[in-house]
């Protein structure tokens, strides 16, 4: 090897690697790369199948099911809160109890039978209310019965989401975990995106054909579509198992961060001093104690000969818990954003607007959506490509622009979104109310500045987590992003329910009525807009905060 140069060395070195990628190793009998087939398949199938149902669920609530729109969109996001907040249940049990793959395949199978119960109530008509026309008066509400079909379908599906997504990607990972591979920070980033990318893809596969062939052939066959392909992704997954890695379970970051804080509370009559010895982890790299958030400290000073994690906890659990704490301020700015974001109400506009493209073909209404995902794809992947060798040139910053930066330009973004919703809105109005048609495509702006506010916002959020975290807290990242989208479902539901009952009051017409051009929508995105400002100023703030926090450390 003496006369092979460095680089010589270094090309043949990556050409290893690569093959020990592609292919598994004598001696490793499962993993590898023959498994990812299978969860890809799993993953992207699950996704299509879910991201298909919920563009014209408001549509199906208030057609079939004769909800007022405030309704069926309050009801819509408790779902997506519901789903989002039981991923962190479901990493829990995957790392504590289950394993991710036993609690991926349940998840499957229960996200499956929940698409059959939903598939059923358009199937049968004694599982739904009777239609006006059958009537031929007014419209008769959903029996209990009827109702909690639905709402066990809902359930069901969000039980399966929420063991799918949060695991799947943890679960890939494990299958390559024991092949070396090239580390550094650039590639990290470059994954971080690519992967975000690639999820929307599955989004624009439903956004245009599963909701085409809604609206074409109707719900019968538009909700049995995803429930074939949630058999393909359930059946997929479980072909795989004698290949996969199936890694022991331990103890999960939640159960650790709550003994932290019940041994800081069982030893706060404690006074810290110089002198203390402090208990470390020796499965975990070394880290020094802070001075920051001291009541927390005191879970690590050794007291007595007491050793169990519920009487003493490690000076690293201590402080992952607190740069938990650290980042939380920065990460509840991000709330409101996909508060913005995930509204039913653009796709109303776009039901009353004119949609024809040809003489033969209109766009489906719930299919606007697929340009906030175009956008947000065609923007990560020009930022990475493109945009992030041309910065790191200038600023000699290997990832471009700051995590933080691009958080903050995605909250303005958002808040410029609003302000042009409002106005399209407030057009449409006016034309409507002269008997014209106003063209959907109006709706496309607004729909590309939400899509562009979430590729900066969501992926510097998870930049920004990795950064700040503990390598041992990856896992961690991705349950904080599931979260604030958890809560962005209820601060949606809280806006809708309190604005659709001040503005109704004495009678009067409220903003969100289900004939919106009777309502005011336009009211109701400035008011967003006007709340996405301020939030704007408290990101500034939480990032001061952060700065400060992290200077004393």
């Amino acid at each position: 090897m003496e006369g092979i140069s460095n680089q010589d060395k270094l090309s043949i070195d990556t050409e290893l690697q690569t093959k020990l990628l592609l292919h598994s190793d004598d001696h490793d009998r499962k993993g590898g790369m023959r498994t990812m087939p299978f969860i890809i398949v799993n993953e992207a199938f699950e996704k299509v199948a879910s991201y298909g149902l919920t563009p014209n669920m408001i549509f199906y609530l208030m057609e079939v099911y004769h909800m007022e729109a405030v309704t069926g969109t309050s009801i819509l996001s408790v779902w997506s809160a519901l789903s989002n907040g039981l991923s962190i249940f479901g990493a829990f049990m995957a790392d504590s109890y289950l394993g991710r793959f036993r609690v991926i395949a349940i998840g499957s199978l229960t996200s499956l039978l929940g698409m059959i119960f939903l598939w059923l109530t358009s199937m049968f008509p004694q599982l739904r209310p009777s239609s006006c026309e059958e009537l031929n008066t007014i419209c008769s509400p959903a029996t209990p019965t009827q109702l909690a079909l639905l709402f066990t379908s809902f359930g069901l599906l969000s039980i399966g989401c929420g063991c799918v997504r949060p695991c799947s990607m943890a679960f890939g990972a494990d299958q390559l975990n024991n092949h070396p591979t090239i580390n550094n920070q650039r590639l990290i980033d470059s994954f971080f995106n690519w992967y975000y990318a690639s999820m929307t893809m599955s989004m624009v596969v439903a956004f245009t054909v599963v909701v085409y062939i809604q609206d074409e052939y109707g719900w019968q066959v538009g909700f049995a579509v995803p429930m074939m392909l949630m058999v393909c992704s359930a059946l997929m997954f479980l072909l795989g198992s004698s290949l996969y890695v199936k890694v022991k379970v331990g103890e999960s970051p939640f159960s650790e961060f709550i003994q932290v804080l019940v041994v800081a509370f069982k030893s706060r009559k404690i006074s810290l001093s110089h002198d203390d010895c402090y208990n470390h982890s020796h499965g975990m790299d070394r880290v020094e104690l802070t001075e920051n958030i001291r009541f927390l400290n005191k879970a690590c000073v050794i007291k007595d000969s007491k050793t169990d994690p519920w009487s003493l906890s490690t000076v690293e659990k201590v402080e992952s818990l607190k740069s938990i704490i650290c980042i939380a301020p920065i990460w509840s700015s991000g709330i409101l954003l996909y508060t913005t974001s995930t509204q039913s109400y653009p796709t109303l506009q776009a039901n009353t607007m004119n949609r024809q493209i040809t003489s033969g073909f209109e766009i489906p209404a719930a299919s606007f959506g697929l340009f906030m995902v175009l956008t947000l794809t065609i923007w990560i992947i020009f930022y990475d490509r493109i945009l992030v060798p041309i910065l790191a040139k200038h600023s000699h910053q290997p990832r471009g622009l700051h995590p933080k930066t691009r958080m903050g330009i995605g909250l303005v973004i958002s808040v410029l979104a609003m302000v042009v919703s409002a106005i399209v809105e407030s057009i449409r109005r006016h034309v409507a109310s002269s008997g014209d048609d106003m063209s959907a495509m109006w709706l496309v702006p607004q729909y590309c500045l939400l899509g562009l506010a979430e590729a900066f916002n969501a992926v510097g959020q998870m930049e920004f987590y990795y950064s700040e975290l503990p390598k041992s807290m990856s896992s961690i990242a991705m349950a904080l992003f599931m979260v604030s989208n958890a809560f962005s479902g209820l601060v949606g539901s809280f806006l809708i329910n309190v604005v659709d009952s001040v503005t109704s009051e004495g009678g009067e017409v409220s903003w969100l009525s289900s004939d919106i051009n009777e309502g005011h929508v336009d009211y109701y995105y400035w008011l967003l807009g006007f709340l996405s400002l301020l939030n704007f100023f408290y990101f500034l703030i939480c990032c001061r905060l952060h700065r400060r926090f992290t200077s004393s450390t």
